[in-house]
């Protein structure tokens, strides 16, 4: 079943968009990716779906609480799909890109903290 949330992508991207670092650019299946760094943190399609990258074990919790699914291509990676099913899932999607951010931004401060050996 396929929904829509009129609207969606425009409102995410404008949030995700706003976040420091962050670049948004055409994904190559159509939607918008947005970028940190030269990292991808996700992307959306049109109204109705995101994909989102997580470390996999943050994926596994994401998808044991039912907050996402695994990703509808890519099922075993890292990766969620989440479905725009009614106006909320706007807001719920933004705290997923923003989860993917956060971790995102502490490993880009943890490789330049890190002591070499």
């Amino acid at each position: 079943m396929s929904f829509l949330v009129p609207r969606a992508q425009d409102r995410i991207v404008k949030e995700v968009s706003k976040w420091s670092g962050v670049e948004a650019l055409p994904h190559r299946f159509g939607g918008t990716e947005f970028r940190v760094e030269r990292r991808e943190i996700g992307h959306i399609h049109g109204d109705y779906q995101a994909d989102i990258a997580f470390p996999l074990t943050v994926r596994n919790q994401l998808v044991e609480e039912k907050k996402a699914q695994p990703h509808h291509i890519l099922p075993k990676s890292g990766w969620i799909t989440f479905r725009f099913k009614e106006e909320a899932d706007v807001a719920r999607a933004i705290e997923l890109f923003r989860m993917s951010y956060d971790l995102s931004r502490k490993r880009e401060v943890s490789k330049i903290t890190s002591p070499t050996t």
